[in-house]
């Protein structure tokens, strides 16, 4: 008797900690909602087939995704920005989302074994076959590498669950060096916590292998952040970038250029493209008026 009452205890034991533990959720978990302003994830995207992924790494959280099962990339990333060189992680291997497998026995992310078999991956999510043939588009991060400081964050960003197709010139010319001028204002004048959220609008063209549809090619990359504790003596051609700013650009290879704008100009502009008319990337938008009137 006492045998079975310990192995009920193992058994309730287990299943609390896999309940604790869950990385791939309908409802953010209290762990994954530190990402995010306010706890609170972005308003007004009601989108079929997708989940929130909470990136664990080496048994840590370490971000939030957005993520769509149908079709292969993330809506959004959201993270904190941690102070950095921008240095970038070498040799570090692509990762998948085991939960998104047929099986797992993980519930952190994981490198794509060798020799793995297709199908126990890519009905909901992206693997390295996809991208090996699209010679019009590259891997591009979310959640870059070079907004983290520690290896394991950075290290954390390289999985297929945190990337979208980019036009290469457009990646390397022009959204990684927005990536490096928000990265030096942050560590300039950011002096609290930076929450960013980067994400997609989608054009509806698709990358195929073996003549299926695998994976949507972005239309427009756009990344906003909130960071409520700033320097006040910030010169005045940084200073109206405070607390909340925001930029967009299309994932195109000519006439392009990045605009930067306000968050509510932002959300105008991406309600007429793609999300509803309640889209609200942070709460309150970030307004420390708004903030003070909720508190």
């Amino acid at each position: 008797m006492m045998a079975f009452w310990l192995q009920m205890g193992f058994l309730m034991a287990s299943l609390t900690s896999s309940a604790v533990r869950g990385r791939v959720e309908k409802e953010l978990s209290p762990e994954c909602r530190e990402f995010l302003y306010k706890r609170t994830p972005p308003k007004g995207l009601e989108l079929p087939s997708i989940k929130y992924i909470c990136q664990f790494h080496n048994k840590k959280p370490r971000y939030v995704t957005l993520y769509s099962t149908e079709d292969h990339v993330p809506i959004y990333s959201a993270y904190t920005f941690k102070h950095s060189d921008g240095e970038t992680c070498v040799d570090v291997p692509w990762m998948y989302e085991p939960q998104l497998s047929t099986s797992f026995d993980t519930d952190e992310m994981q490198p794509f074994p060798r020799g793995y078999i297709h199908m126990n991956f890519e009905d909901a999510q992206a693997i390295l076959d996809d991208y090996t043939n699209a010679i019009h588009y590259e891997r591009g991060t979310l959640n870059p590498d070079e907004h983290q400081n520690e290896l394991d964050d950075k290290a954390s960003t390289y999985t297929l669950t945190n990337v979208v197709p980019v036009v290469p010139d457009f990646n390397n010319r022009i959204w990684k060096k927005q990536e490096h001028i928000v990265r030096k204002r942050l560590n300039n004048y950011c002096r609290g916590k930076a929450y960013i959220v980067t994400g997609i609008t989608k054009s509806g063209k698709m990358i195929r292998r073996e003549n299926m549809n695998r994976i949507a090619v972005p239309n427009y990359l756009w990344s906003a952040y909130c960071c409520m504790n700033y320097d006040h003596n910030t010169p005045y051609t940084e200073r109206y970038k405070f607390p909340s700013f925001a930029h967009y650009a299309l994932n195109e290879d000519e006439n392009n250029e990045i605009v930067e704008t306000s968050v509510p100009k932002l959300q105008e502009f991406l309600k007429k493209t793609f999300a509803n008319q309640y889209f609200q990337i942070f709460e309150g938008d970030c307004n420390p008026q708004s903030s003070m009137k909720s508190d």
